[in-house]
């Protein structure tokens, strides 16, 4: 009787641990979601396939946030889109891609200065901005603005 519990403990354990695993987790759950051109064309849009038309992938509108690590611009950016994408969280999704090892997917979206941001809504066109505000707070204010007039307008 005990090797019986035994067995079926473990049928019921590998029934539920097969089930949780292919439930599939949604990127940037409240986190930023650092991103490579694969991983970009899978989740965001490929270009490849869709070279004239814009195809987006994603289940939630996002911001593709592209920056190199030595970027002073960049650095400040970071923190108000970690806090935002907690904020936002089941909303938006935050990715990052670094210019400097992703440089065919900067060439494709023609990043020519950094920081540089690609919104993107559920559905339409995206909207590409450069730069920052001077000051974490008016960041903050300016990526707001951005997810409510862009990304999450009704």
């Amino acid at each position: 009787m005990k090797m019986k519990f035994q067995i079926l403990f473990v049928v019921i354990l590998m029934s539920i641990l097969k089930t949780t695993a292919s439930v599939p987790v949604l990127a940037g759950e409240g986190e930023v979601v650092k991103i490579n051109i694969a991983q970009f064309k899978a989740q965001i849009m490929d270009f490849e396939k869709n070279p004239k038309v814009w195809k987006y992938e994603g289940a939630l509108p996002c911001v593709v946030d592209f920056y190199a690590d030595w970027c002073g611009p960049c650095r400040l950016a970071s923190p108000a889109l970690e806090e935002l994408a907690k904020k936002y969280k089941g909303k938006i999704i935050v990715y990052k891609v670094n210019t400097d090892q992703e440089r065919e997917l900067s060439t494709v979206f023609g990043i020519s200065g950094i920081p540089a941001f690609l919104w993107v809504p559920q559905s339409g066109n995206p909207t590409m901005t450069s730069g920052v505000a001077k000051s974490p707070e008016a960041i903050r204010v300016q990526f707001e603005k951005m997810i409510t007039d862009v990304l999450l307008k009704k």
